[in-house]
């Protein structure tokens, strides 16, 4: 009876220990698809894989792993009906912005201040409630472009075939740090 009461115990402190310890999926990184519930479980099956990429894991290692992990569980249906492709989006995301997070900190942390100012009109209609959160990441990313490029006009250069567009080149970290930005303030 003792043994098997220090195993259920044994257990349990693992479980908890485990989870405890696991790092998060952020949630602009989450493909818009993506519900809460499944990013969840994508968060379950590689959050110690992120706490690794965290502490220097490369991607690529990272990516294999979470790939083994997450369709060995899609196939023995631990996936809670979510699809393995869904689940991979959502695993690979994370990595890649825990990745960029951990090669560029300074960066990360020097432009939540610039992001913030220059989407500040679009943050307020959105708690507000003048817009949704679609409309408020589309016009976060609009804002962002013209303050690279003054002249860019989302109505003309969206009209034209895609590869005629005249789209100004940004860091996509700065996208990711809008939409936390946007997340944070509803």
């Amino acid at each position: 009876m003792k043994t098997i009461k220090s195993i259920i115990i044994l257990t349990m402190v693992t479980i908890f220990t485990t989870t405890t310890y696991a790092a998060e999926v952020p949630r602009e990184s989450a493909p818009c698809y993506t519900t809460n519930d499944s990013i969840i479980v994508a968060e379950s099956l590689i959050g110690d894989i992120l706490n690794k990429v965290q502490s220097g894991l490369g991607y690529a290692d990272a990516r294999a792993k979470s790939n083994v992990i997450i369709f060995n569980a899609w196939l023995n249906g631990q996936t809670c009906g979510y699809s393995y492709g869904e689940l991979v989006d959502i695993a690979n995301n994370s990595i890649w912005q825990y990745r960029d997070m951990y090669l560029r900190p300074d960066f990360y942390i020097n432009n939540i201040e610039r992001v913030q100012t220059i989407i500040a009109p679009v943050i307020e209609d959105y708690k507000s409630g003048k817009i949704t959160y679609t409309e408020a990441e589309f016009n976060a990313r609009i804002a962002i472009y013209q303050f690279v490029n003054p002249t860019f006009n989302p109505d003309v250069e969206f009209a034209k075939d895609t590869c005629c567009r005249d789209i100004p080149s940004v860091d996509s970290s700065l996208f990711i740090i809008a939409r936390k930005l946007l997340l944070e303030s509803k």
